[in-house]
């Protein structure tokens, strides 16, 4: 176990996870962060205001008092410092999703003139839809890992690739990846690992991208997005907030900023479970395949992700549809991160926006099963796994 005492980056993820964004409650004689509901912030001083406005509107913000909400918010600002310190960045810009972050992201490096993306499948359903679709003046070429940095061009602006992926937990070399593709920035969508059992920014990555709705919020109760870059970049991420209104709600700033308390204690228990249960999947004859990393000593990018995480994808050899609604305890819904295991099928829900095609290409079969491990005794979810299964293969429920 770690026992530093010293800095916050010399502090283990789980003493950082608590501390982080309060180091100074203490001194203001508080506990518990404040939660800001202001959504102007008054001021004698006119003169010094219109200076404060125009360093908003440049994306900088001094961590003074905001003008207005939408320019910054007092909670929000603790949970993006915490977030940044967790993931080793010199900054993060919050958003109200996971789409609005990575909106803001593509509208930046449009407006910088570099318009092309190169986007490494499989993606979230509706990233992949929001780059094909070329709605924010992007154009998209999709490929692998390994063929994205032939696909990179003079207009080339970033390199997307979410790691583990979405939904069928492949991983990629996020180091090889920035080496071969600089000096074009990746961006690694780390929602499936997040920074308790990968920091993608050590391994040469130029941003980390968030759907907070997840497993940081943890609890499926609060909606949000965040990107951890470098003070620079947030400085655009900012600006683009600013003028397009994507902002985090004060509400969700406060409880995301308290589920990273818990991330890491979360991760490794539902990680350890996740692990269980697809070991017991893969000998499953309603199963054809099982997806985890790791599994079977199946080769990975060394020193990237500690653990295989709290995702697990399995084929099955019969109706997978089928298995959704025949599941009891595990909670049939899109969505992923949860407290409570969710389950779902993702050519009909998380990417059915996707056309079959589509995710042919990106390695998504029709017979894929999405499973997000909770908190609940491996046991009890296995019982519900199993008989739910059998029901689906024809066999008696036990």
């Amino acid at each position: 176990m770690d026992t530093h005492t010293g800095s916050s980056a010399e502090r283990s993820v789980a003493t950082r996870a608590v501390h982080a964004g309060r180091d100074d409650l203490t001194d203001l004689g508080l506990h518990a962060p404040p939660l800001d509901l202001s959504t102007t912030y008054p001021s004698r001083d006119a003169k010094a205001e219109a200076a404060r406005l125009d360093a908003f509107t440049e994306g900088k913000d001094d961590g003074g008092p905001p003008i207005y909400a939408r320019a910054a918010n007092t909670t929000v600002r603790r949970f993006e410092q915490a977030l940044a310190e967790l993931e080793g960045a010199e900054a993060s810009v919050a958003f109200a999703s996971g789409m609005a972050a990575l909106s803001a992201v593509l509208l930046a490096r449009v407006s910088a003139g570099l318009p092309h993306v190169v986007a490494v499948r499989p993606l979230y359903g509706t990233s992949d839809h929001l780059l094909d679709s070329g709605l924010l003046g992007n154009t998209t070429t999709f490929t692998s890992a390994k063929e994205a940095p032939s696909a990179i061009r003079e207009d080339t602006g970033l390199v997307v690739v979410e790691t583990p992926a979405n939904p069928t937990l492949g991983e990629a070399g996020i180091q090889e990846l920035a080496d071969a593709c600089a000096p074009v920035p990746v961006l690694v969508d780390n929602t499936f690992a997040t920074p308790a059992l990968q920091r993608p920014l050590a391994h040469g990555a130029a941003m980390t991208l968030h759907s907070a709705t997840k497993y940081l919020g943890g609890h499926g109760d609060v909606m949000g997005g965040v990107v951890a870059c470098s003070e620079e970049f947030a400085r655009t991420l900012r600006q683009v907030r600013f003028v397009t209104g994507g902002v985090l709600d004060p509400h969700a700033g406060y409880q995301l900023h308290r589920g990273l308390t818990t991330l890491p204690v979360r991760m490794r228990a539902q990680s350890a479970g996740a692990a269980e249960l697809a070991r017991r999947l893969a000998g499953h004859p309603a199963v054809a395949r099982v997806h985890y990393p790791g599994l079977g000593g199946a080769p990975r990018p060394a020193d990237q992700m500690t653990g295989g995480g709290a995702m697990v994808a399995f084929e099955v050899a019969g109706d997978a549809p089928a298995l959704i609604g025949a599941v009891r305890l595990i909670t049939p819904a899109v969505s992923l991160g949860s407290v409570d295991s969710l389950i779902q099928h993702p050519a009909s829900i998380s990417h059915h926006i996707m056309d079959a095609d589509s995710r042919a290409d990106a390695g998504i079969p029709e017979e894929l099963i999405r499973l997000s491990v909770g908190l609940e005794d491996v046991e009890d979810l296995w019982a519900d796994l199993d008989q739910a299964l059998r029901a689906v293969a024809g066999e008696p429920r036990r």
